[in-house]
């Protein structure tokens, strides 16, 4: 019962750090990254689908997306769906081949980010912190049941507290490599 309760939370806590990385990936830093515009969401036949459903993503450079529309007609509504996002920037289109530049980050721009990716992280961390309280629950669960002794229950959580250790310091690393990311010129 217990090996399972550490399996578990083991399980829950790598999803919760995966989690925050795939938060940060849609975090601009000064260079290009196709997951950038995951969030974007283009019209295509009265229906909003995902900018990868209905385009190409792909670098060009260091500081230049391409996208390759696969119908022409949709050149437009991709360009207007990107200007519209909250990550101010400018395509360019060339036929079905939109070029989207991006802009080199201001130092205030760049304090801004790591404020943000600081309270993604912040959230990791908590989400790591609600798993240890439910396996610290369970374990108190089967000691009522008697399912388990003291011993078993005390060193159980100890186990769990090194684990939540053991990702807090993944949740860290994550947001160490991301604001060395930001801070670069």
């Amino acid at each position: 019962m217990i090996n399972d309760i550490i399996k578990d939370i083991k399980v829950r806590m790598d999803k919760s750090v995966d989690a925050l990385k795939s938060q940060l990936t849609k975090v601009r830093t000064g260079r290009a990254h196709p997951s950038l515009l995951d969030g974007i969401m283009v019209p295509y036949y009265g229906t909003d689908t995902p900018l990868r459903q209905v385009g190409n993503v792909s670098i060009e450079d260091a500081r230049t997306l391409a996208i390759t529309v696969f119908e022409k007609s949709l050149t437009a509504a991709v360009e207007k769906a990107i200007m519209a996002s909250d990550l101010g920037l400018n395509p360019m289109s060339a036929g079905t081949t939109i070029r989207v530049p991006l802009p080199s980050l201001t130092e205030e721009r760049r304090k801004d980010l790591v404020k943000l990716v600081r309270a993604e992280a912040e959230n990791g961390r908590v989400a790591v912190r609600n798993i240890r309280r439910d396996a610290n629950n369970d374990l108190k669960a089967l000691l009522k049941d008697k399912d388990i002794s003291e011993d078993d229950e005390r060193r159980a959580a100890d186990e769990i507290q090194k684990i939540t250790d053991i990702f807090i310091k993944k949740v860290d690393e994550v947001l160490a490599d991301k604001e060395k990311d930001l801070m670069e010129v």
